[in-house]
C-alpha cells in the first residue's frame, strides 16, 4: 500500500468515536411565546415582530423562530396585518 493510503486510515481511527458530524444532537428551541405567557403578540408593534422577520423581510421559518406551530401562524398573520397598514415593508432590496 502506498503511504497516503496508509496515513489515512491511521488518521481516520485516531478520530474520536464519540464525535461525529452527521449526528450531533441539536438542541430543540423553546416557542418565545410559550415560554413567556407575559408576552402577547401584537401586530401594532414592530420591534416585536422584526424578532420574526428576516432582513430581506420575509417571514423566518419555525425552524429559524423555534416558535410552536399555533404560535408560528399567529406570528405569520401578525405579520401581513402590519404589511398592509405600513408598519412593516412588504420586502427590502
Amino acid at each position: 500500500m502506498s503511504d497516503k493510503k496508509q496515513n489515512n486510515r491511521k488518521n481516520r481511527n485516531n478520530i474520536d468515536e464519540d464525535y461525529n458530524p452527521k449526528f450531533r444532537k441539536i438542541r430543540k428551541k423553546v416557542c418565545p411565546l410559550c415560554s413567556n405567557k407575559d408576552l402577547v403578540l401584537d401586530f401594532k408593534s414592530a420591534e416585536q415582530l422584526k424578532k420574526f422577520v428576516s432582513d430581506k423581510g420575509k417571514i423566518l421559518p419555525r425552524r429559524a423562530t423555534g416558535a410552536c406551530a399555533k404560535h408560528q401562524r399567529d406570528i405569520t398573520i401578525a405579520v401581513k396585518r402590519a404589511r398592509h397598514i405600513a408598519i412593516l415593508p412588504f420586502s427590502q432590496n
